[in-house]
């Protein structure tokens, strides 16, 4: 079955059957006057929210303003002191937790990202660092982003693919089917093996 577009859809359970890319999800809210700015989870939030009749309008963003404060704290806000993922947060971290190696995590991404999209001011270092310990939930990393490079793994992976010269270019090929379909956005032999004429 071929993906529908957007406006032939009826209802957030047909919508969810079809693999959106995120910029389509973004023009989808865009057009529609809705709030487009976040992950993939995020901006279908919004449109399953637009399908059961609520409306979640764009919003003006909030900027940081980074505050003339030199001096880091747990108690510290994020927006405040225009955090990013840049060597002198590292740092501050590092003098926190005694970890030499100490590395962002995709949630500590995900979440600083959706602080500052909020615009929650009270939302602070030392909750930060607790989203790296997983004492705290607030964003979570969008998995569903790497579907494409999870298809693409598993399908050079399979030696049944072995006699295709160039595996990305052919697996694209399967990938845009898969995409449209109403499938399981996953690699599958069977798949590959009822599509190869299509190729």
């Amino acid at each position: 079955m071929q993906r529908p577009k957007f406006q032939d859809i009826n209802s957030y359970e047909e919508f969810s059957k079809y693999y959106w890319y995120r910029e389509e999800l973004q023009a989808i809210c865009k057009g529609l006057g809705l709030e487009y700015v976040g992950g993939k989870s995020r901006l279908n939030e919004i449109i399953r929210s637009y399908f059961d009749g609520v409306i979640i309008a764009h919003a003006p963003q909030v900027k940081s303003q980074p505050s003339t404060q030199k001096q880091l704290t747990l108690d510290t806000s994020l927006i405040e002191c225009g955090f990013t993922f840049g060597q002198r947060f590292r740092e501050f971290f590092i003098s926190q937790t005694g970890d030499k190696n100490f590395k962002f995590t995709a949630d500590m991404v995900a979440t600083a990202k959706a602080v500052k999209e909020n615009g929650d001011g009270s939302f602070t270092l030392g909750d930060l660092l607790d989203i790296k310990l997983g004492k705290k939930t607030y964003a979570k990393y969008d998995n569903s982003s790497c579907q494409w490079n999870k298809f693409l793994k598993d399908f050079c992976a399979d030696e049944i693919n072995g006699g295709y010269k160039d595996k990305l270019k052919v697996a694209s090929k399967f990938w845009k089917l898969l995409r449209a379909s109403d499938l399981p956005k996953v690699y599958s032999r069977q798949f590959i093996e009822q599509n190869k004429d299509r190729i």
